[in-house]
């Protein structure tokens, strides 16, 4: 089975951005410049919060739009970037129906969800979780 990163209870989330932190130190980098999980307000905290990360698209748009295919579909859903493959067109940024791809601006390409979970661990509310996807 293959494993992807889930929203358990957006209602759950306080916004703090652990998990936005967590996913940029893959990169060993500080801030949320190469996140690949957005913490969004839905209208201050009376409202709460809203958690767009890659919802693994079974048949994923952004990957259809590549003119370089340097997004290729994974088994269970989502894609995989190749970054030597990228022309930095963002046709994938403006093709995903939940705003779940981010850009880095430093190498002027997507930051993609690899679904590695080390985000869920970060998650001190339990708003997040790796699930098993057929």
């Amino acid at each position: 089975m293959v494993r992807r990163v889930a929203v358990v209870d957006s209602d759950l989330c306080v916004g703090c951005g652990s998990c936005m932190l967590a996913c940029n130190r893959r990169f060993a980098e500080v801030g949320y410049g190469k996140t690949a999980i957005h913490i969004r307000s839905a209208g201050g905290v009376e409202r709460g919060f809203v958690v767009i990360v890659c919802r693994a698209c079974k048949n994923p748009p952004c990957a259809k739009v590549c003119p370089e295919d340097a997004l290729l579909p994974r088994d269970g859903g989502g894609v995989r970037l190749i970054p030597n493959k990228c022309i930095g067109c963002g046709y994938c940024v403006e093709a995903c129906p939940f705003g779940a791809i981010l850009w880095d601006e430093e190498v002027d390409k997507p930051v993609i969800c690899t679904y590695c979970g080390y985000c869920v661990e970060y998650c001190p509310y339990g708003v997040i979780e790796m699930r098993e996807v057929s």
